[in-house]
Formats: structure tokens, sequence, C-alpha cells
């Protein structure tokens, strides 16, 4: 099934943008297509489903609230140069789950504000960067409150004369004890392209456990001469190295069948490398 196929399948409604409110349990995702502008609430003790898709060039804003012990599993898929804030808030004991895949020459920002003591949340996110490209991912996780949790993954792949960035910030704020914060950020830089990553902390608690790490590497020309010699071409071997990079980050994908869609529009941008 192709993207358009999934967008007039019939299983809800695409739409632009706007206010939603979650009170209830839906049985389908939310699908917001190229959106300028939406706010999602959910309420207390509901479980929902988002879908942000960019098939066209947007300049978009995103806010997202959740209540007590609200639960959200958001996946984003940018295909076209875009230029996307997506703001979240989150009160106790809420969860976040996200997954973004940056396919295009796109700007993506996100800040996340724990608000709420036993609130969590994770981010999954990729960008492929080819030719001309220039993808920016800036993360912005604030735990303004203790016992909160967080986790990133961030990975990036620059080809060509393109240019990757990854700007991470995990912000602990005063009092804001025990609180939990991972950060990863892995890159792959091939032929001339330039990736720039800037992961930092900056703590004002002192009962903490947090974490950041960040590498620019290259493809492992060991790895490739060893396919070569067993039969698979330089092309084939160099896509299964770089196939295998991104995808502990794509298998974070939880809702089908947009996940296969994701799973299919990554390998076909990877041809392009």
């Amino acid at each position: 099934m192709t993207i358009a196929e999934y967008i007039s399948s019939g299983t809800f409604t695409p739409f632009k943008g706007g206010t939603v409110e979650c009170s209830t349990e839906r049985s389908t995702p939310l699908l917001s297509l190229n959106p300028k502008h939406l706010e999602v609430a959910v309420a207390k003790g509901v479980k929902a489903h988002l879908i942000l898709l960019c098939t066209e060039s947007v300049t978009a804003s995103v806010e997202v609230r959740l209540a007590e012990e609200a639960e959200l599993d958001m996946v984003e898929l940018y295909l076209k140069d875009s230029h996307v804030a997506v703001s979240v808030h989150q009160s106790e004991n809420s969860k976040l789950r996200s997954f973004s895949a940056l396919l295009s020459s796109s700007n993506v920002g996100y800040t996340y504000a724990l608000e709420g003591a036993g609130a969590s949340n994770s981010l999954n996110s990729l960008y492929i960067a080819t030719g001309s490209d220039h993808a920016t991912i800036n993360l912005n996780t604030r735990h303004n409150v203790g016992q909160c949790t967080s986790r990133s993954l961030i990975k990036g792949i620059a080809a060509g004369r393109a240019t990757g960035e990854f700007r991470g910030l995990v912000y602990v704020a005063p009092d804001a004890q025990q609180t939990d914060a991972q950060q990863q950020n892995r890159n792959i830089e091939l032929d001339n392209a330039h990736i720039v990553a800037l992961p930092q902390l900056e703590i004002y608690a002192d009962d903490v456990r947090c974490s950041h790490g960040s590498t620019v590497g290259y493809e492992d020309k060991d790895a490739l001469f060893y396919m070569r010699q067993r039969g698979i071409d330089e092309a084939t071997a160099r896509r299964l190295q770089i196939e295998g990079f991104v995808q502990d980050v794509v298998m974070h994908c939880s809702l089908e069948p947009v996940c296969s869609l994701v799973h299919d529009a990554v390998s076909e941008r990877l041809t392009t490398i």
C-alpha cells in the first residue's frame, strides 16, 4: 500500500489541523495531513494515537497536552521540505512515545515539558539527507519536576553535499530530584556531507541519573569488503550496512499499518545514497 492509498483507505478521515480533544478511547489513530497548526489534548487516563504526515512543504506548529495518566503514541513522517515545531506538556504519570523520520530537507524542533511527577517520554528519530539537503532536529527536553523519565535515540545519515544537524538539550530544574534522562545520537557521514552534533546537559539538581552521547562515523570499509567477497555488489553492500544502522530506530514505530509505509519510505530514500 502506498501512502496515497493509505490516506484514501477510509480507515479514518485525514484533517489539516485545528483543535482535537481526545476525551475517550479511539479505535483508530488520528491522522493530521500537512497541518499548519494543530492542538491535541488527551484527557485523564485516555490512550490516543496520532499520525503526522507531511507530503507537502509546510510550516507548522503542533501543541500536545497530556493530562494525568494520559498516553499518546505519535508517528511523524516528513516527505517534503518542512519546518515544524512540536511542543508537548505532560502532567503526572502521563506517557509519550514518539517516532519521526525526516526524509527531506526538513527542520523539526521538539520541546518536551515534563510537568508532573512520574511523567515519561521517549523519542526515536532519524533523518536521511542527500544531495544538497539540510536536515535538522532540535530537541529540548525539560524536566521541570522530579521523578520523571526521558529517553531519546536520534540517528542521522548525510550523503552527497548534504548537511545534517542534531542539537539536543536535557534541562533538569532545581529540586527536580530522581530525574532519569538518557540521550543518544549516532550519525554516518558519507561522501562530502557534513554533520553537526551538539548534545548538552543542563542540570540543577544533585540526585539524578543523566547521560548523553554522540558520535559521527563513516562506513565500515572492512564490512563492505567482507560482503563483496561473498558476491554482493558494492551498492547493495553499502545499502545493507546503512539499513542495519537505522533499523533499531525504525523498529520503534508502533502504529501499523503506517509503520510498513515508514519502512518502505526509508528503504526508498536509502536508494538515493
